[in-house]
Formats: structure tokens, sequence, C-alpha cells
């Protein structure tokens, strides 16, 4: 099983920026991988950024431009960095990792309890 847990979130002005993390841990044998998900009140949750292992990374195209997704794969973390924050971007930003228990086992997906992101003046 793989626990995240997300960290970063908070109240900034519309321009800003904040950075996200979000840290891996559990029994797994790999994780192949690593991504955001926001939901704001009343929508459903929706991808922000995702980032594969040696794959194309998928931004929304709302984001692009102004969001960056990196990974550090020796610590399992994941960040998202959020510049020129706009009060649409408002919303409980989930981390979320595909990964194996075992290699060339299924695939299963974990995700995080959320962070509040509030963009707001």
């Amino acid at each position: 099983q793989v626990q995240l847990v997300e960290s970063g979130g908070g109240l900034v002005q519309p321009g800003g920026s904040l950075s996200l993390s979000c840290a891996a841990s559990g029994t797994f044998s790999s994780i192949n991988a690593m991504g955001w998900y926001r939901q704001a009140p009343g929508k459903e949750r929706e991808l922000v950024a995702r980032m594969p292992d040696g794959g194309n990374i998928n931004y929304q195209d709302s984001v692009k431009g102004r969001f960056t997704i990196s990974r550090d794969n020796a610590k399992n973390m994941v960040y998202l960095q959020m510049n020129s924050l706009k009060p649409e971007d408002t919303a409980i930003y989930f981390c979320n990792a595909d990964w194996k228990r075992s290699a060339g086992g299924p695939n299963f997906r974990s995700w995080g309890q959320g962070t509040q992101v509030i963009v707001s003046s």
C-alpha cells in the first residue's frame, strides 16, 4: 500500500505563487506515475498535471505556462509549483500515485487527503 501526504496549501493573493509537495511512503515495487488533481466546490475532480515515468507530462490547458510539476524519484516525492495564481485555481488539491506491488503485477492508485488552496484578495 502507498500512502500519500500533501503539504504546502494555503491562502494567496491573485498573481501570487504557492508550492505543493507530496510524499509517498509504504510498500511497493515501483511508482509509475505521480500527479496532481483538484476539486473545486460543486465541481468534479479534475487533472491538473501528471508525470509518468519516462513519458510526456500532461497539464490541464488552464494551467499550462503557470504550473510546473516535478518529481524526485529517489525521495518518492512530487511537487507542484503554481505561479500567477487566479481565483479560479481555488480548490482542494490531491496528490495521486500509480504504483505496483510487484514487477509485472497490476497497477494500483492511491490518493492523498488533499490540501486546500485559496486564491483571494
